[in-house]
This record gives structure tokens, C-alpha cells and sequence, in this order.
């Protein structure tokens, strides 16, 4: 952090510490809006005959496929998280804690390998493919998932943890003060819920959600590995394809004003509907299950369970199997995970370090250019990886060509990329870092740096360590980006997931995505005992 903090301080003697701060914020900003200002600049040189064109050949088919994935998909996680978050933070049952880690873990699972296991799974000699053929004696009962419903499933399957996450907070620091006045005026108990629990839970609800949709507006493995035309996959085709940087460009734009628009609303009628309940309330107490309850709980957890986990999981460890049984797993495989290690690692670790100006002058500022930047700052969210990558790779040809085709150009798209994970968790880390207390640190004559050193940062450590490891496991698991600008000779785990899954190479693909499970595994476990802390 020394050359990080000797930065700072010559902004802050220079300049004074909020004019510093938004400079270097606003520097910040500069940096993570070239992917976005690249994607603007190409898609202007498209003529009008040319949006004609796309819009007649191509836009009004991506538009209805992305925006009915991002609907079904959001559906779906929404019925899954919220569901397993209320039996799990209302009723204490036998194996409790063990289902809230069976409920986090799929997110150590990419969204393309689910794709690839589940293709296979579905297909004839497949596990779920035998088992149907078994039960009811042909193929022709398999469903085809290369479709949208095949996505859905996948996606939803990736994704619900997020919503799970969050409705789980909001569950866990409830009150039941509002409940038992709803009962007491005759209300049943699915009345309560609808009327009292989830106007609560739509601040949680409804960031949940828009983490599962964007996600699905910007996913590229399995909506590439299932055909399913969205536009991040004809993005990447008109890039690594046609070589029409245009035409992409042009798509993107779209993908970002849909993304946008989607934030915007979403921004909008949170705002309008605000709820709060007493800090003197009294906290909700768990109901010990009864034996039937219990039962219907672990039938429906332990049904998520094994789709979301169990099934990807068992099918990683039988082809790793088969594969150190043959031999197949060679030195190169060691040098694809320390590969995947290195880059999250650097990644992650660079950041939270680009992150901490933006978060710190918005913390302090509280204005609406702070609150703009902060905005600004999930361009990473916004964009799809093959959007940034094509940004990154359009800026650095032009501007900075001794960059091309080396592990900075690739660093510096991940850093852009999950930019808004370092952000939040920072910033929310701030948000309950006392201003008095720093004023006390200089009023006993502590200067900026020395401050930050010794009173912020140790505060909101925490904070950054969530940072560091949401970011981290993202990068892990991040394949376009990864994909377009990875120096030659340098692949990655999910690169040869990629490689391997596409020849069909079954022994190769599934050591490579069990040691992405590995690999996250820690720092996974990091995250949930960092929240555990800080919840008591």
C-alpha cells in the first residue's frame, strides 16, 4: 500500500483532501469508462442503412431472447432464494448451518460449466438422459435444453445464491414487532408475509434481483455453450467471427441502454416505496421445527441442493477420476491453475486498491457527483466481458500498443470488469465508519495519510477483505475477457474448460472446472465468516 498511500498524500498536501479525493475519484471514473467510451465512438461510425440493417436481421431477435432470459431467469431465482432464505431464517430444523453453505456454494460453480455438465447429463448415455430413458423407456421424453428453457434452468441455477444472500440478511435482522401487531388485528399468516414481510424484504429482494438480471444480460459461456442467440454471444461472434468491431460496438450500445434502463427503473421504484422498522423492536426469533416440517424443508433445499451442487459436483469428481486414472491430468493442468491463481490474485488485490478513492470521497462527500461517480463506477456490471474486452483492446491498439498481447491488458479488463464489487463493499464498509472519528485522529494531530493508515483502514478491513474476495472469485470464473486478451501461451482454467468442453474432451474439462471449485472454496469460506463477524 506505500506507493498507494505516497499518491494520496501528494493529492492531499497539493490540492486539499476532498478536491484530492474526487481528482483521484474522478481519475478513477476516467479509467473504467474507456471500455464505454470505446463501445460510443465505434458504434457512431455505423451509418443509418447500417442500424437499419441490424435492426431488421438481428436486434428485434436479441432483444425479445436477453429480455425474456433476464425475465425467467430473475422468476426463477426469486422463487428459489427467497424461499430457502425464509425456511432457513425462520425455523431452526437439524443441519441448519449446513444448508445456508449448501445454499451459498453454487456460486463456485461458473455458469458455463454448468452448461457443459448439464448438455451432458441430458444427453442419452447421460445420467439424467439413462434415468429417463429407464423410466420410461425412450429418448423421446429427454427434454432439449438448447433452448431457452435450458438456459433458464442453468442460469437460475447459477444465480439464485445471490438473491439467497441477501433475502437471508434481511430475514436474519428482522423484528417481529410489525408481525405479531398484523396477527393480533386478524391477519393469517400468508397475509402477514405479503403484507408485512415483503414490503421489508423489497429493498434485499430487489437488489438481489438486479444482480441475478444483469448477470443474465451480460452472461457469455452458457448462453454460448447452449447456441442461445443473446447479445453478449452475437457480440463475440461479430467480433472473433466477422472481425465487425462496428456492428459489435453497435450491439453493445444496446446492451448498455438496456442495462441502464433496467438500473435506472429499478433505482426509481425502490426510492418511491420506503420501509423501516424500530431499532428498539425486538429481533425474530427462530421456531424449532417439528419433525414433518423439518422434513418438507431438507425435501425442498435438498432438491436445490442437488441440482445447484450435488449433481455438478459428483459429475467433476467421477471425469476427474477417470482422468488421473488415465493419466490425462499432465504438468500443463498445474500451470492453468497457478495461471487462474495469479491473475484473480493480482486482480483482486489491485482493485480494492483503485476502488478506495472513489469509496472514501464518497463516503465523505455525499454529493450528487460522489453519488454520479459511484454510478459511473459500475460500468463494469453493465458491460459484458467481451464488451470490455473489445474497449480495452480498442484503447490500447491506438493508445498504448506496447500493451497489446501482454497480462497487463488482460489485468487491466478485470479490474475494469469487477470494479463495482471493490466499490460496494467498500463503500458500504465506510458508511459505518463514524466521520467524528477521524476528525478525533487529527484533532490529536494525525495527519491524512497517518489517518487513514491507522484509523480508516484498520475500520473497514473487514470490508475490504469482502471486497477482495468477491473479486477474486469472479475473476476465477471470468472466461470472455480472459478469452479475447490473455497473452499467447497463457491459458487459464476456464479458457481450457472452454478448449476442452467444445472437442468434447470430457476428462480434460472436468479436472479443470473441480479445481475452480477448489480454488474457491477458501476464500469463500473467508466471505462467510467475515460476514458471521460482523452480524455479531
Amino acid at each position: 500500500m506505500s506507493l498507494y498511500t505516497k499518491s494520496i498524500s501528494s493529492f492531499l498536501i497539493s490540492r486539499g483532501r476532498h478536491s484530492s479525493l474526487g481528482s483521484l475519484a474522478g481519475l478513477v471514473i476516467l479509467i473504467s469508462s474507456i471500455p464505454l467510451i470505446a463501445v460510443i465512438s465505434n458504434s457512431l461510425e455505423l451509418s443509418g442503412a447500417q442500424w437499419l440493417n441490424l435492426w431488421s436481421t438481428r436486434l428485434v431477435e436479441l432483444l425479445w431472447n436477453t429480455l425474456s432470459l433476464a425475465f425467467l431467469v430473475a422468476v426463477v431465482c426469486l422463487i428459489l432464494g427467497v424461499s430457502a432464505a425464509w425456511w432457513i431464517s425462520r425455523y431452526e430444523f437439524v443441519g441448519r448451518k449446513i444448508a445456508i453453505w449448501l445454499m451459498v456454494l453454487p456460486l463456485t460453480v461458473p455458469t458455463y460449466v454448468f452448461a457443459h455438465i448439464y448438455t451432458t447429463m441430458f444427453e442419452d448415455d447421460g445420467w439424467i438422459g439413462s434415468l429417463i430413458i429407464w423410466l420410461f423407456g425412450s429418448s423421446e421424453f429427454i427434454p432439449d435444453i438448447y433452448n431457452i428453457g435450458g438456459t433458464t434452468l442453468v442460469l437460475s441455477l447459477a444465480g439464485f445464491s445471490y438473491v439467497f444472500l441477501l433475502t437471508n440478511a434481511a430475514l436474519s435482522n428482522s423484528t417481529k414487532n410489525l408481525e405479531e401487531a398484523a396477527i393480533i388485528h386478524g391477519a393469517h399468516p400468508f397475509q402477514v408475509f405479503w403484507r408485512v414481510n415483503l414490503p421489508l424484504l423489497r429493498p434485499a429482494i430487489a437488489a438481489g434481483t438486479a444482480v441475478v438480471v444483469l448477470h443474465a444480460l451480460s452472461d457469455f459461456g452458457a448462453v454460448s455453450m447452449l447456441h442461445f442467440q443473446t447479445f453478449t454471444l452475437s457480440i463475440y461472434l461479430q467480433m472473433s467471427g466477422r472481425f465487425d468491431y462496428q456492428s459489435a460496438a453497435g450491439l453493445s450500445l444496446v446492451l448498455v441502454a438496456l442495462s441502464l434502463t433496467f438500473l435506472i427503473l429499478e433505482r426509481f421504484f425502490r426510492t418511491r416505496q420506503q420501509y423501516y422498522a424500530s431499532r428498539q423492536s425486538r429481533a425474530h426469533q427462530r421456531k424449532t421445527a417439528s419433525p414433518t416440517v423439518t422434513f418438507m424443508i431438507w425435501l425442498w433445499l435438498g432438491s436445490i441442493t442437488l441440482f445447484s451442487f450435488g449433481l455438478p459436483i459428483a459429475w467433476m469428481l467421477k471425469w476427474t477420476a477417470e482422468a488421473w486414472a488415465h493419466g490425462s491430468i499432465q504438468s500443463e493442468f498445474w500451470q492453468y491453475s497457478f495461471n487462474s491463481l495469479l491473475i484473480a490474485t493480482i486482480a483482486a488485490s489491485l482493485a480494492i486498491v483503485v476502488a478506495l478513492p472513489l469509496s472514501l470521497f464518497n463516503a465523505r462527500s455525499r454529493s450528487r457527483l460522489s453519488n454520479g461517480m459511484l454510478q459511473l463506477s459500475s460500468v463494469g456490471f453493465v458491460l459484458p466481458g467481451p464488451v470490455i474486452a473489445l474497449g480495452i483492446l480498442a484503447f490500447i491498439l491506438t493508445q498504448l500498443p506496447i500493451l497489446y498481447g501482454g497480462l497487463s491488458a488482460l489485468v487491466f479488463a478485470l479490474i475494469i470488469r469487477f470494479l463495482p464489487l471493490a466499490v460496494q463493499s467498500q463503500d458500504a464498509a465506510l458508511q459505518q465508519v463514524t466521520p467524528t472519528i477521524e476528525q478525533a485522529g487529527r484533532s490529536l494531530g494525525a495527519g491524512p495519510i497517518e489517518n487513514l493508515r491507522r484509523v480508516i483502514l484498520p475500520m473497514i478491513k473487514g470490508g475490504m477483505a469482502s471486497a477482495w474476495v468477491l473479486v477474486f472469485i469472479d475473476t476465477l470464473k471470468e472466461l470472455p475477457a480472459t478469452l479475447i486478451l490473455r497473452p499467447t501461451g497463457f491459458d487459464t482454467l476456464p479458457v481450457r474448460i472452454w478448449i476442452e468442453a467444445s472437442e468434447e474432451m470430457l476428462e480434460l474439462a472436468a479436472p479443470a472446472a473441480l479445481m475452480l471449485v477448489i480454488g474457491t472454496l477458501p476464500v469463500l469460506w473467508v466471505l462467510m465468516m467475515n460476514k458471521g463477524s460482523q452480524k455479531t
